[in-house]
């Protein structure tokens, strides 16, 4: 009896040192695989209560052993979860998604520095938790070409430049009755500051943001552009 009762308790020592494999040179598992051969060769000798003693040392250094791998596989996929998140983050700056999508570039930041914070904790779980959640933050934000912040007045003959149809092109506003956000920001450029209908061709036209949306560099007609939104931010 007692020596079935062994045999199995070598069984389970030995499935434990299969799921040890990755991790086998822990302290831990050294320990269980020494105890298993002292009770190996206690219970041959017929030393029974040695291989008892031996056989329970094998065991409880061999919960050790799990509980450190576990450990360490929970630390390595934290570690690996928060590179990840690093990663899209130093993606998402250089496509300046700070400006373009800033709600969901402060949500992913702010998870970022929860992981690091957990991590620290050796909280490893919340720790791959939130480093999950930098990407969840991330995962709507695109590349995006940036609205124009200047327009160059062309000659009337050419292009029918005024307030009103220049607010009325996708890049600037899409919506011509939007045109005194144009004159407001640029009548003090004008020949006659009181008279809107004067515009001079070679003008450096500001395009105020009008909705929080982002803006930059001088219109170019080679560039395609997003058409404005409201919603656009």
């Amino acid at each position: 009896m007692m020596k079935k009762l062994f045999s199995v308790l070598l069984v389970s020592l030995l499935g434990a040192s299969i799921f040890a494999i990755s991790y086998k040179n822990n302290m831990y598992q050294k320990l269980a695989d020494e105890y298993t051969r002292k009770a190996q060769s206690a219970m041959d000798a017929g030393q029974y209560d040695d291989a008892v003693k031996y056989s329970n040392l094998a065991e409880e250094n061999a919960e050790y052993s799990r509980a450190y791998i576990e450990m360490a596989m929970s630390r390595k996929t934290a570690e690996d979860s928060i590179t990840l998140a690093k990663n899209k983050i130093a993606w998402a700056d250089k496509i300046n998604a700070s400006v373009s999508f800033p709600m969901a570039y402060t949500a992913a930041v702010e998870n970022l520095q929860n992981a690091e914070v957990a991590f620290a904790k050796e909280d490893f779980e919340k720790a791959t938790e939130y480093a999950k959640q930098v990407l969840e933050s991330l995962d709507g934000v695109t590349e995006k070409t940036p609205l124009p912040e200047y327009y160059i007045v062309r000659p009337w003959a050419e292009s029918k430049d005024c307030f009103w149809n220049i607010a009325a092109r996708p890049y600037v506003y899409n919506n011509p009755w939007l045109w005194e956000n144009l004159y407001q920001a640029n009548k003090s450029d004008l020949p006659e500051p009181s008279n809107p209908n004067l515009i001079e061709p070679g003008m450096k036209m500001k395009i105020p943001s009008i909705n929080g949306e982002y803006r930059t560099g001088t219109y170019d007609p080679k560039v395609k552009y997003d058409t404005f939104s409201k919603e656009d931010k």
